[in-house]
C-alpha cells in the first residue's frame, strides 16, 4: 500500500524559509518520481517542482526557480523541497505526488494528504 506523508508546513515571514518533507513508502523507489504540488484558493493547482527518483533528474516552474530546490534521500525513502525567500504568492496547501517513470508524465497515481504553508507578515 502507497503511503505519501508530508511535513513542515507552517506559517512564515515573507523572504523566509522552509523545508517541506514528504516520507514515501509501498513502492518501488527506482521507477518513480516524486513531484510537489501546490493548491491555493482561487488558484490553478500548479506543479511546482519533480524529481526522477532514479537519477535525480529535477524540474521547477518558472515561478520557483532559483528559490526552491528539490532533492531526495535514497536511504530514508524521503522527498525534500527546501523553499527560500518565500512570497505571499506562495501561500498554499502543498501536496506530493508520485509520477512515473519519471517527471512530467502525468500518472498522478498517489497522493499525499498535503501541508499548509502561509507565507505573511
Amino acid at each position: 500500500q502507497v503511503h505519501l506523508v508530508e511535513s513542515g508546513g507552517g506559517l512564515v515571514q515573507p523572504g523566509g524559509s522552509l523545508r517541506l518533507s514528504c516520507a514515501a513508502s509501498g513502492f518501488p523507489w527506482d521507477l518513480y518520481a516524486i513531484g510537489w504540488f501546490r493548491q491555493a484558493p482561487g488558484k490553478e493547482h500548479e506543479e511546482v517542482s519533480c524529481i526522477t527518483l532514479s537519477d535525480g533528474s529535477t524540474y521547477y516552474a518558472d515561478s520557483v526557480k532559483g528559490r526552491f530546490t528539490i532533492s531526495r534521500d535514497n536511504a530514508k525513502n524521503t522527498v525534500y523541497l527546501q523553499m527560500n525567500s518565500l512570497k505571499p504568492e506562495d501561500t498554499a496547501v502543498y501536496y506530493c505526488a508520485t509520477d512515473r517513470p519519471h517527471c512530467l508524465v502525468g500518472n498522478l497515481d498517489y497522493w499525499g494528504q498535503g501541508t499548509q504553508v502561509t507565507v505573511s507578515s
